[in-house]
């Protein structure tokens, strides 16, 4: 299931009202409080004019020739110098005579994002606006998911499609992709994430997670699309929700979805949102499995509340255990009490990512899929106030990302890929706090985005 992307700022909701941020202990009717509107950037600073495009956006594959990105400022950099990308890639020897020259106006360049987690089958954006009902259960978030889709004039790849798009213009290189497998959708929200996923082949590398939002043991046929999925090569991953809390059905659920991965050589990407021994028994089923189908390095856990609230030792226990079978982690940061140790987990090789979640779906009204603003609201949730612990929030969102996606990290080192953007700002610190404006994008060497509009 999804939580709202959320501010850091928060309204208390009604009494009794339920929201994905009050499901998160596995009950089915938690009181809790609705996300407010997302926090906006400070001023804009005067940008100096952004140059024509590298390369023409559209044309498949990565940038083919020799571009010189001249005067940027990588990371903050104090002093701006010229970014050679040859063939997509970041080049440390000198531009040929008559390379492209695209002027950075001395602007910072910092590397593009991973959206570890996002669910853009299930938006609205770019939309007429929705109005959501009370909701008591997960039942009836379920049940209004049905009722949107169905509803819903634009095709799932339309609105996938747009959702995605805005993203990269806001600086996104990658983003792992859930999408619903139910009965009540069929394969359309696979299907549709799939298409989307070509029309941006030539900007955005994705990752197709199939999600069994409605239970994979509890809804019958669950499975069989599941698995009709993975046979026919739509997905890269198959997803899991809450083995006990929500399907009930530990050692069921676990055998079909690593069963499925292990017949046909694709991933696991599990939803758990248990906290206490429920989400823990279920962590040590995933370990369990991951080891006896040497699946290592293929597996990735979603949210997993049941982490923060540990004690240390208990904490080193399981980290180790997933640093071993390197298990990797993702977070969207909802708040103090449930964004994960990153830390620490990273002690023990942990990989651990940072995501969107939903974005203006049936469930809440909030999300924007902006992993500068996710990289913001992490510092925020988590109180720092250090010019390390803020880069620290961004490498979270570009590398951490990137890790657990399986991405090279876009770090300006030669060979590495020249996904960045290029932004008006002081330092990486201060751009985390201000979100300034995405004045340019590159993905492999190439413009596919400006001043915050993506180049179709």
């Amino acid at each position: 299931m999804q939580y709202p992307s959320s501010s850091h700022q928060s309204a208390p909701a009604s009494a009794g009202a339920l929201s994905r941020r009050t499901m998160l202990g596995g009950a089915a009717a938690l009181a809790g409080a609705t996300a407010t509107a997302a926090a906006t950037a400070g001023p804009a600073t005067a940008a100096a004019p952004v140059a024509a495009d590298a390369a023409a956006p559209g044309a498949s594959g990565r940038g083919g020739r020799t571009v010189v990105f001249r005067d940027v400022r990588p990371f903050g950099a104090a002093k701006a110098r010229d970014l050679v990308v040859v063939d997509g890639r970041v080049s440390d020897r000198p531009a040929p005579h008559g390379a492209k020259v695209v002027d950075g106006g001395g602007r910072i360049a910092l590397p593009s994002l991973v959206d570890a987690h996002i669910h853009p089958d299930k938006t609205t954006w770019g939309g007429s606006w929705v109005s959501r009902r009370p909701a008591s259960a997960i039942a009836d978030y379920v049940a209004q998911d049905v009722e949107l889709f169905r509803g819903q004039r634009r095709p799932v790849v339309e609105r996938a499609y747009g959702l995605m798009s805005h993203a990269v213009s806001r600086g996104t290189r990658g983003m792992r992709a859930h999408a619903d497998v139910a009965p009540a959708y069929g394969l359309a929200g696979v299907e549709g994430v799939a298409e989307a996923r070509e029309r941006l082949r030539h900007a955005l590398d994705v990752q197709i997670v199939a999600f069994p939002q409605h239970g994979v043991i509890r809804t019958p046929g669950t499975a069989a699309l599941l698995e009709k999925a993975a046979r026919e090569g739509l997905i890269d991953m198959i997803g899991g929700i809450d083995p006990i809390g929500f399907d009930n059905a530990l050692d069921d659920q676990l055998d079909v979805v690593f069963g499925i991965a292990d017949r046909h050589g694709v991933g696991v990407d599990i939803h758990l949102h248990d906290r206490g021994e429920k989400g823990m028994k279920a962590m040590r089923g995933i370990v369990d499995r991951t080891r006896a189908l040497s699946l290592a390095g293929k597996v990735t856990v979603s949210h997993v509340f049941c982490l923060p609230g540990l004690t240390d030792r208990e904490l080193g226990s399981i980290a180790a255990d997933l640093g071993d079978q390197d298990i990797a982690l993702t977070t969207v940061a909802l708040s103090d009490s449930l964004v994960l140790p990153i830390a620490r987990l990273r002690e023990h090789g942990v990989r651990v990512g940072l995501g969107s979640d939903g974005v203006r779906d049936s469930w809440s009204p909030f999300g924007n899929a902006d992993m500068m603003h996710r990289a913001h609201i992490l510092g925020w949730v988590t109180d720092v106030r250090l010019d390390d612990e803020l880069r620290d929030c961004y490498d979270v969102a570009a590398h951490g990302g990137a890790d657990v996606m399986g991405l090279a990290h876009a770090d300006f080192t030669a060979g590495a890929p020249a996904d960045f953007v290029l932004v008006r700002g002081e330092c990486l610190p201060q751009v985390v706090v201000d979100m300034p404006r995405r004045d340019m994008v590159v993905h492999g060497g190439v413009v596919v985005a400006r001043d915050g509009e993506f180049l179709a």
